[in-house]
């Protein structure tokens, strides 16, 4: 979520690392800060907001130095401010870090007891006092960042630098990590196109790596100190494609940022030792009754929403599109809960409909993927998502992330209240776990569903159908295709298709159901067989192999099986990729639709 930029060479490091945070802001960020090391000793600058807000505040004359490292901060633990923006600093060591340290409160209690003192609200800064302390205790710099590192939980990519030390030290484990030694200058990046106008030939590091460079050698560990080897790539990307991770498009990049969005929404969250959700400054009970309200895609995560909170927690649930809530004079009160749900917190008419809910004394509760934004400020609670800057208009990466945030919070309810036993809660997380590694499994077969998009792009009209959790699913699926296509396409609940669009079905009228072996799964074959005895086009999507209408369907998709809960999540995935095939096909500006924003800031 963060960027990364670190370099030691022969020029001046500070314009270099500049430029190199400005080659990162698509990833969106809201502070920025830099360290440049001169004669041993070590100057820090940071600054919330932009690059250009930091450039304009230091002094370059006072900046002088060849080596250093520098950062952009998209906030997860403490509000975007000076203080919590990196690098952070603590006895010389000076470190970046993109990534999440789920274990740093109680390595910050350890080490407050050892009389450290801590100057900001993030996780990342007891990544330098560690190190530090380890240094106090005998270790060289080297040893002192490896054994430091064994002791975080969580992930992380960081660039180190010490005063006293002429060297550069990087490291990673499940966030991203580049590195490049062109004639005698070196070059560390969270991302390729940091430094992508000074060289093509990267190291691609590897969990677990450690990377050092003394401005002779360049050498790579792992984390017992053993050296590796790791070879040298040349990448033949142009600016604009690095930004995408090589992809054509943000949304395709996003899709396959998934698996990624996943953990880190969960990472420091679910805890299966002790059987527990835990989300952060959280202390709610359970409400009479839930009210979700979002709009668009987050509006299809809340029907979602709505079966897994009656599901598990057996309260009512009202689900409203924001933009009607006001208008509807709503009996809601002050037991009861209204979660309003956002992708970036900036929506008019979720803002508007938390703030009726305020006014009728109901407790509000935000999930959103923007620390800062409008909505997580006049929340009285807000739980946020980790699924990373979302470029693309149309989400993708938010909406699973949503969907996966409601099913925490709803089994953090459900446990409090003793409501899930801890066997029941074990189950549930393990299959949260394995969630990351089904959804690769469905992008890992993205090139068969491109190739059976091609088939449909012709067509001008479409029916999604589902039955149960399934039905906000085809809602979005539709949605996906309307968006960036430009295809009408219709979500529609499939017992509901005899009471009216039926009588749209013919063979110019494809009909996509989505249908898992779940508790829907004969009903929802009586619906194929409608569409089927009209010579409809179906398009079966599956986590049944033997799927017993596999017959009628022209074409299938199968994804992996998990629980009812997460059937959205796995089942999406591919209909995002199977619109974004087809409107990339159509020559489309997928990333930038028609007519579309990314944050609809008026009502």
């Amino acid at each position: 979520m963060c960027g990364i930029v670190g370099y030691k060479g022969r020029f001046e490091a500070a314009p270099i690392l500049l430029e190199g945070l400005k080659r990162l802001e698509y990833r969106g960020y809201d502070s920025a800060g830099l360290a440049v090391w001169h004669e041993g000793r070590i100057k820090v600058q940071r600054k919330k907001g932009k690059v250009d807000e930091l450039r304009e505040a230091l002094c370059l004359e006072e900046l002088k130095g060849s080596m250093g490292i520098a950062h952009t901060r998209w906030a997860t633990h403490g509000l975007p401010s000076d203080e919590n923006a990196h690098p952070h600093m603590a006895f010389g060591i000076c470190v970046v870090h993109n990534g999440i340290i789920e274990n740093y409160l109680d390595i910050k209690t350890g080490l407050r007891r050892a009389g450290h003192e801590f100057l900001s609200d993030t996780d990342s800064e007891v990544i330098p006092h560690l190190i530090a302390r380890m240094m106090m205790e005998g270790r060289d710099l080297l040893q002192a960042v490896m054994s430091a590192l064994r002791m975080l939980e969580g992930s992380y990519a960081v660039a180190i630098i010490c005063e006293g030390q002429d060297l550069i030290v990087g490291a990673r484990k499940d966030s991203p990590l580049v590195c490049s030694l062109k004639a005698g200058e070196f070059f560390i990046a969270s991302d390729v196109p940091a430094i992508l106008d000074k060289t093509r030939d990267f190291i691609f590091l590897e969990d677990g790596d450690v990377v050092l460079f003394d401005g002779k050698e360049l050498r790579i560990f792992d984390l017992s100190g053993h050296r590796v080897d790791r070879r040298v790539q040349t990448v033949d990307w142009t600016a604009s494609m690095a930004e995408k991770g090589g992809f054509k498009h943000f949304m395709l990049k996003e899709i396959f940022e998934e698996p990624r969005a996943l953990t880190e929404t969960m990472m420091g969250r679910v805890r299966e030792e002790r059987a527990e959700i835990e989300l952060e400054n959280l202390d709610i009970e359970l409400p009479d009754r839930v009210f979700l309200v979002a709009c668009g895609t987050s509006f299809h995560a809340g029907l979602i929403g709505k079966h897994i909170f009656e599901s598990l927690l057996r309260v009512p649930v009202e689900v409203d599109l924001a933009s009607e809530f006001r208008y509807r004079d709503p009996i809601i009160g002050q037991n009861d809960l209204l979660v309003l749900i956002s992708q970036s917190g900036e929506t008019a008419d979720t803002i508007a409909a938390l703030r009726e809910g305020r006014v009728r004394g109901a407790r509000t509760l935000s999930i959103c993927n923007v620390l800062g934004s409008t909505l997580s400020r006049e929340s009285e609670y807000v739980v946020y998502t980790h699924a990373g800057p979302e470029i693309g208009v149309a989400s993708t990466k938010a909406f699973v992330s949503q969907v996966l945030t409601i099913l925490m919070l709803a089994l953090h309810l459900g446990r409090k209240e003793g409501m899930i036993g801890e066997d029941a809660m074990r189950a549930y997380i393990r299959e949260l776990k394995r969630l990351p590694h089904l959804v690769k499994d469905v992008l890992d077969r993205a090139t068969e569903i491109e190739e059976m998009s091609q088939r449909y792009a012709k067509y001008r009209h479409f029916l999604y159908l589902g039955r149960g959790i399934n039905y906000p699913t085809a809602l979005e699926g539709a949605l996906k295709l309307k968006e960036i296509s430009y295809i009408h396409a219709e979500g529609y609940a499939a017992g509901e298709m005899k009471h009216g669009p039926i009588a749209l079905i013919d063979e110019e009228v494809p009909a996509l159901f989505v249908s898992p072996s779940d508790k829907t799964y004969r009903k929802t074959i009586s619906n194929i067989e409608e569409v089927h005895a009209r010579k409809g086009t179906v398009v079966l999507l599956t986590d049944e192999e033997a799927h017993e209408m596999r017959g009628r369907a022209r074409d299938v998709i199968v994804v992996p099986k998990t629980i009812y809960e997460l059937q959205p999540i796995t089942t999406v995935v591919p209909l995002q990729l199977f619109a974004y095939y087809i409107a990339n096909s159509l020559g489309l500006d997928v990333d930038q639709p028609r007519n579309l924003a990314k944050s609809v800031t008026v009502e």
